[in-house]
């Protein structure tokens, strides 16, 4: 299955904000891993986040960290941040789950 990719305004001004060469690998990741497998986890790329209820993934790209959500037909890319923000940008924008959930 092909998923839509969308970026919240949030993450295209992090991509923005990017040197041109790391916006390059992010857009590459984004196509060659959140576009066919969003939820496949794995030890060095996609990793589901507990303790969250959103976002439910990150994605690493070298030292950029790309939070995202999957529904049944999209990504959306909530953040994309240098791995120096990255837990910044989880206690600020994290929303945790419910007691005793499964997330």
């Amino acid at each position: 299955m092909r998923y839509e990719v969308v970026l919240a305004p949030e993450a295209a001004t992090g991509y923005r904000g990017l040197p041109a060469y790391r916006r390059a690998e992010v857009r590459d990741a984004l196509e060659r891993h959140l576009r066919h497998e969003p939820i496949r986890a794995s030890k060095s790329r996609i990793k589901r986040l507990r303790g969250l209820s959103q976002p439910q993934y990150r994605l690493r790209v070298g030292e950029v960290r790309v939070f995202h959500d999957v529904t049944r037909e999209a990504v959306e890319v909530l953040a994309i941040v240098t791995k120096a923000e990255a837990a910044r940008w989880l206690a600020e924008h994290g929303t945790p789950s419910a007691p005793g959930s499964t997330g």
